[in-house]
């Protein structure tokens, strides 16, 4: 199981990405854009 903590300003997620991903999740939910933006500051550190 893959999950992942995201600290946003005064939120904390924590979320399972299978599950995320085997869900349709809507657009106003505050926690895929969550992890969206994790992903690319993920993506970003190892690059450079």
């Amino acid at each position: 199981m893959h999950e992942r903590l995201i600290i946003d300003g005064n939120s904390v997620y924590e979320v399972d990405e299978e599950c995320l991903k085997r869900r349709n999740v809507p657009t106003e939910c505050r926690v895929k854009e969550a992890v969206e933006r994790q992903i690319q500051k993920e993506k970003a550190t190892k690059e450079g």
